[in-house]
């Protein structure tokens, strides 16, 4: 890697409309801007192709989108969730313990936090104001990259490393969120109202998943900029070669 850029694999998002996949700028410039190349993944379920997503790429993405499938998570659909995409959850579901196994860095953002938990045993509220209502908001209208409220970040976690402060303001556009927490996972940040808002993998080189959007706040803020940062350079880190 000595020299090289990582390449990240970022799953590609899916517009029902146009049938076809897509990217925000924002997933995409982040990791750019913090020294990577980031490359699109398209939807498969074909075990070689996925094999070799996850020899190949030095760091995975998983952004946000559409509402998970309740089955992976053991519950029955109640009316609450918005639309899915069934090929996304196909690929995520088989490409993501896979690049666990490398050993691999891994950032997941909104969706992404809750695919990791979903993926790790856990479960999540079908929508917050339904099931776990709150006087924080964590729906926000556009702009997207303004300060929706604060979020409490623990000392010794790869989050704290990567801000270096306890408390930073975040944007928010969600409508579910962690229930029972994953296996393995630890919390890394908390909203006023208790609300998980990161989580990571004690022990992985870098497994950080966040449920607000660093996509839109980079510009504004900078430490939605050192979220990207600390994973592509995790990303660009060789433990064989100590580089």
């Amino acid at each position: 890697m000595c020299g090289k850029k990582p390449l990240i694999a970022l799953v590609s998002l899916y517009d029902e409309k146009l049938d076809s996949y897509w990217m925000l700028p924002g997933y995409v410039q982040g990791l750019q801007d913090a020294g990577a190349i980031p490359v699109l993944l398209p939807y498969t379920t074909q075990e070689e192709d996925l094999e070799r997503y996850a020899q190949t790429f030095d760091g995975f993405l998983f952004p946000g989108g559409h509402d998970l499938e309740p089955r992976l998570y053991g519950q029955q659909d109640e009316g609450l969730c918005g639309p899915r995409v069934p090929q996304r959850d196909s690929l995520e579901e088989k490409l993501f313990p896979l690049v666990l196994e490398t050993g691999k860095p891994l950032l997941g953002i909104c969706r992404g936090i809750q695919l990791f938990n979903v993926l790790l045993g856990g479960d999540l509220y079908q929508d917050i104001p339904t099931q776990c209502p709150s006087a924080v908001e964590h729906h926000e209208t556009p702009p997207y990259d303004k300060v929706a409220h604060p979020v409490s970040i623990r000392e010794g976690t790869p989050l704290f490393e990567a801000v270096g402060v306890r408390e930073m303001g975040v944007n928010s556009y969600h409508h579910q969120g962690i229930r029972t927490l994953g296996r393995g996972l630890q919390v890394a940040a908390t909203a006023p109202d208790g609300m998980v808002e990161a989580v990571y993998l004690p022990g992985h080189r870098f497994a950080l998943a966040v449920q607000w959007h660093p996509e839109f706040s980079r510009l504004s803020d900078e430490n939605s900029r050192k979220i990207f940062a600390a994973f592509v350079k995790a990303a660009g880190h060789d433990p064989a070669s100590g580089e």
